[in-house]
């Protein structure tokens, strides 16, 4: 029997008009202008509301070509149900305004039998939004094309569970017909996120958080889990999708298949000048088989 997980941001974060949805969707895709290749086997991306994030998004999933892909794991942050492990959806299928996302059953059976997951409940799903917002994307992109997702809710993970996690997905992104959305927004700063690291040698605020955005972003790219540990410990960055990142660095060392991460855009909500003011950053990246 069919148990649906509703677009429950649907018509607040982003529109639930589908007609007016595919048209915003397909504008961002095309402005970010990106070739599709089939070497692109991940994604990071922003889950912010459409009018903030949607069009950094597009530089990341505009570059998917959905010709051999028949499977989506996506990662995603639990934003407010506390777990140290990570969780498996209990739905089968996933609704978009603009098509629905079946999820792939026996896989998620497959990881279910490892008894390293725990299960959440609708109520969980529905409220999380960190997956969703890259739902909508994944219906456009994979329009006409058959594929399934499994969505993994990233706990509050220790090093350790990350790395475990890592090693546990590992062999599933040595199947080209497998795919990774990875989601996370990048700093979170104002003293509404109780975040103000402010480096002054860098002149503006802004400027102060993008050098600080872009050192993430640079190590992230090396693949270097350890060192990405270190950067967090040290400057605390707001980065609300650390653990899905570190779980899906942990891969390619566990797997037979090499990732080349490149972050591709970069954008905040507004630029801080003063002390008052407030933004989250979005960063898209692509990551590609390293031949």
């Amino acid at each position: 029997m069919d148990k649906s997980r509703r677009a429950s941001h649907a018509g607040s974060w982003y529109t639930d008009n589908p007609k007016r949805l595919a048209e915003e969707l397909d504008g961002w895709i095309r402005a970010a202008g990106l070739p599709k290749s089939s070497d692109v086997r991940g994604v990071i991306a922003p889950h912010a509301g459409y009018s903030y994030s949607g069009r950094a998004a597009a530089y990341a999933f505009g570059n998917i070509d959905p010709t051999n892909i028949s499977r989506v794991f996506l990662l995603g942050p639990s934003h407010h149900y506390y777990t140290p492990k990570c969780a498996l959806s209990t739905a089968t299928v996933y609704k978009t305004p603009i098509g629905d996302l079946p999820i792939d059953l026996e896989v998620i059976e497959e990881l279910k039998a490892t008894g390293k997951f725990e299960l959440m409940d609708l109520r969980v799903d529905e409220a999380e939004h960190s997956m969703e917002m890259h739902l909508p994307y994944l219906a456009k992109v994979f329009e006409g094309h058959p594929v399934k997702i499994v969505p993994i809710l990233v706990g509050a993970l220790s090093a350790e569970n990350e790395a475990m996690y890592g090693k546990l997905l590992a062999k599933y992104i040595d199947d080209p017909h497998n795919f990774f959305s990875v989601s996370s927004d990048f700093c979170h700063w104002g003293s509404r996120f109780n975040y103000m690291h402010y480096d002054k040698k860098c002149g503006a605020i802004h400027k102060s958080i993008e050098a600080l955005d872009k050192m993430g972003m640079d190590i992230i790219e090396t693949g270097d889990v350890d060192s990405f540990k270190q950067y967090l410990l040290e400057y605390d960055n707001t980065i609300c999708g650390r653990h899905p990142i570190s779980v899906f660095l942990h891969m390619p060392r566990n797997s037979s298949t090499k990732i080349k991460i490149k972050f591709l855009r970069y954008e905040q909500s507004s630029q801080c000048k003063t002390m008052r003011d407030s933004s989250v950053s979005y960063a898209s990246a692509a990551a590609r088989v390293d031949a």
